[in-house]
């Protein structure tokens, strides 16, 4: 990969058709890789970690969350109050998503015909938007 920051948008554009081909070649394969089973506890601490090393919601956190905090009044607890609710608000949400994509998958391995053609479907999609990239001119 080219250091050069402008010779990324090309590399990613080429290599947008390329995954859209793979994806549409691999889709009657229902199972293309073996996936290992991970326990809960260590899924959780990956999570954390992952978390844990991200820069950009800390990044987010640091850039809105000042706005609602009150400067006459202690705002290392302001801090943590709101960071709570927010962590709450998202591990929230992160279950729903969870458990209705679990849901998903438990009725769609039902359904392999209905699986490939997703596949197929989203390796087109993958290919079009890869190759309007790929046409696509930039002024300069």
């Amino acid at each position: 990969m080219s250091a050069n920051p402008a010779r990324q948008p090309g590399l990613v554009a080429r290599s947008g058709p390329t995954f859209g081909i793979k994806t549409w070649r691999q889709a009657g394969i229902l199972n293309p890789i073996a996936i290992e089973a991970t326990g809960v506890r260590r899924a959780f601490r990956e999570g954390i970690v992952v978390e844990a090393l991200n820069p950009k919601p800390a990044a987010f956190f640091l850039a809105f969350v000042p706005q609602f905090v009150d400067p006459s009044a202690n705002i290392a607890l302001q801090f943590i109050v709101l960071g709570t609710i927010s962590v709450g608000l998202n591990t929230g949400v992160d279950v729903v998503v969870a458990y209705s994509a679990a849901n998903a998958r438990a009725s769609l391995s039902k359904r392999p015909s209905l699986i490939v053609k997703m596949r197929r479907t989203s390796g087109a999609v993958m290919f079009g938007l890869g190759a309007s990239l790929l046409l696509a001119r930039r002024d300069s």
